[in-house]
Formats: C-alpha cells, sequence, structure tokens
C-alpha cells in the first residue's frame, strides 16, 4: 500500500489541475529525469505561422512570387503552407489551386500550376540546381533573424524567398526558469527547421542545447542519446514527435494543440492551453518520488523491526499486528498527502 497510496494521490493530484498521468511508472519516470527536450513548433511556439517577409528577386512582383507560392501550397495543410496561402490573401493575391501537388518530407514540395511546375522550400529542395547568391543570401538574413524561409521557383525562374515566423509561447521562457529551479539540468530544442532559425528561437526563450535540423528518426536517436546520459521527457504536439515521444523516458503531449497520435503515444498529457503546467507535473513527480521511498522505508523498516521483536519476545504477536496496522495508516496519511499538493 506504500506506493499505491502515492500514486494514485498524485495522479488525481495532477487531472485536477488538468495533467493526464497514465500509470505510476510514467510518474516514476518523470520524477528522474535530468532533461527536458522540446519540438519548436506547436510546442515552444504557438503553431500558428505567419508570413513576414515577401523578397522578390530582381525583376520578380511580390504579387507574382505570392501568386506561384500560394497556388503551390493550396493543397497542403502544412502550417507553413496556411502562413502563406493566408498572407497571400490579406495582400489581395488570387491564387489559384495548383493541378498537382507533391510534397517532399522535410524539403517542401513541388507542384504544377498553369503547366508550369512551382517548387517552394528550403535549399535542400534544390541541391542540384544554381540558387542565385542574392536569393541565397537574402534566405540566411532571414534565417538569421528568426524566421523560416522558403524559396519559390517557377520553371526556371527562382522568384525570390519568403520569411515566415511563429509567435513564441509566452510562457515558455517562465516555465524554463522554473524547471531549471526544480532541478532540471538540461533544456535541448529538437527541430525540424533550419538550425539558424531554431538557434534564433532558443536564444530568445533561453534553451540550453539546439539540435537542427532533425527528421523524426534524427529526434528519436538523439533521444536515445540523452536517454544513455540520464532520464529525459520528450515535450511535442504533432504527429511528427510521436516516435521521439515513445523513444523518450517520458512522452509529454500537448492536450490543447497536440494531433490525436502525439496523444495517444505520450505518457502524460497537458491538457491545458501552452507549457504552464509542466513545472507543476515535474514538482508533483518528484514529490511522489520522494514520498514513495519514505513510504517504503517506513512500511519495512517497521515490519522488520516488529519481526525480530516477535522473535525475541519483546511484543506478542497481536502487538505486533496491530502496530503493523499502524504504520499501514501511516503511510497511507502520508501518501494522501498529495491530494493537497501546491502548484
Amino acid at each position: 500500500i506504500a506506493t499505491p497510496a502515492a500514486v494514485l494521490s498524485a495522479a488525481a493530484r495532477a487531472a485536477r489541475s488538468g495533467v493526464l498521468i497514465k500509470g505510476g511508472a510514467h510518474l516514476e519516470s518523470l520524477g528522474k529525469v535530468a532533461a527536458i527536450a522540446f519540438d519548436k513548433t506547436g510546442t515552444l511556439t504557438v503553431g500558428k505561422p505567419r508570413l513576414i517577409t515577401v523578397a522578390s528577386a530582381a525583376g520578380v512582383s511580390e504579387t507574382e512570387i505570392l501568386s506561384a507560392a500560394a497556388s503551390a501550397e493550396a493543397n497542403s495543410s502544412h502550417p507553413l503552407a496556411m502562413a502563406v496561402i493566408t498572407g497571400a490573401r490579406e495582400r489581395g493575391v488570387d491564387a489559384p489551386a495548383a493541378d498537382s501537388t507533391e510534397a517532399v518530407h522535410g524539403k517542401g514540395l513541388r507542384a504544377v500550376v498553369g503547366g508550369e511546375t512551382v517548387a517552394v522550400g528550403n535549399l535542400k529542395l534544390f541541391e542540384g540546381d544554381v540558387v542565385p547568391e542574392a536569393v541565397a543570401s537574402r534566405a540566411r538574413e532571414l534565417e538569421a533573424a528568426g524566421q523560416t524561409t522558403m524559396i519559390v521557383k517557377r520553371g526556371t525562374r527562382f522568384l525570390g524567398v519568403l520569411g515566415v515566423a511563429d509567435t513564441l509561447r509566452p510562457e515558455a521562457r517562465e516555465v524554463l526558469s522554473e524547471l531549471r529551479a526544480v532541478g532540471i539540468a538540461r533544456s535541448v530544442m529538437l527541430s525540424g527547421d533550419n538550425e539558424t532559425v531554431a538557434k534564433a528561437i532558443a536564444a530568445e526563450v533561453g534553451l540550453d542545447e539546439v539540435r537542427a535540423p532533425l527528421m523524426p528518426d534524427g529526434k528519436v536517436a538523439e533521444l536515445r542519446t540523452l536517454a544513455r546520459e540520464g532520464g529525459v521527457a520528450m515535450v511535442g504536439d504533432g504527429v511528427n514527435d510521436a516516435p521521439a515521444l515513445a523513444a523518450a523516458s517520458v512522452g509529454i503531449a500537448m492536450g490543447g494543440t497536440g494531433s490525436d497520435v502525439a496523444l495517444e503515444t505520450a505518457d502524460l498529457v497537458l491538457m491545458s492551453e501552452g507549457l504552464g503546467k509542466l513545472p507543476f507535473a515535474v514538482r508533483l513527480a518528484r514529490s511522489a518520488t520522494s514520498i514513495i521511498r519514505q513510504n517504503l522505508v517506513v512500511a519495512l523498516g517497521v515490519s522488520a523491526v516488529l519481526i525480530v521483536a516477535s522473535i525475541l519476545g519483546w511484543v506478542e504477536i497481536s502487538e505486533a499486528v496491530i502496530l503493523h496496522e499502524g504504520s499501514t495508516l501511516v503511510v497511507v496519511a502520508n501518501g494522501l498527502r498529495l491530494l493537497a499538493h501546491r502548484e
């Protein structure tokens, strides 16, 4: 009873504050983690990027580049695609949907618009092509400013580059500060975005390390490396984060914005919007782990003493039973203290 009393009390207290813990083992694992890894888009940021910059190449109008990009992205539901489509609409640009679209995982997409091929994506999408230096240098400038860039090419012409930026969650910096205060030694960003962009976001929010750009399997590999150095939790929200959530010591999903796959895979779900409940969950898990240890020491210690005392005749069996049941009440009461754990 020493362990179930504490685990059930902690799980109930967490649920009251909007944190779903899927089992006692996950609660104990969270109490032991030394590092927490974060996805970027939708986790540290709100996941609703906006079109910030339209940098057209020489001789290309803003309308032309936006029309080509928005048409190519019209059949995509990716957050970056939605940012381009919304940005074009806000600027009054008409963008008919592409005739066909092919997504290139981790790089961008290619589409056929009005009989011409339009490619929209990062520099990796154009490997083998000669990207004009003016376009490439402008992309690097935008990345250094923390914007995700998308180069646009129509037919054989490079039309320019678009800069999209997400908004940081307002509580992110404070959450990271609180996590350090409760003993989380390392905070790491695992992002599929460009390394320069990821580092700019990390510097703004106060993360210790950045690993980017990473595909889903790359995130899994990084988590396994971190796990060998101590327990590691992973916080994510998207379909692409599911393998990493499964590979971490504890997978934590964003319930307010998370995909169904992420919510199903995770060991713990933050049901409220944002990261605000994460420090509370870690503190609760550490308190629960501490109380479980206390209860085990009391339960096993009392039992050992009573066995010896009974054998030596210091107490009667009936007295030993009463004392043993008293120790049971003590560990139950100690476990129930978690119901009053403060946020």
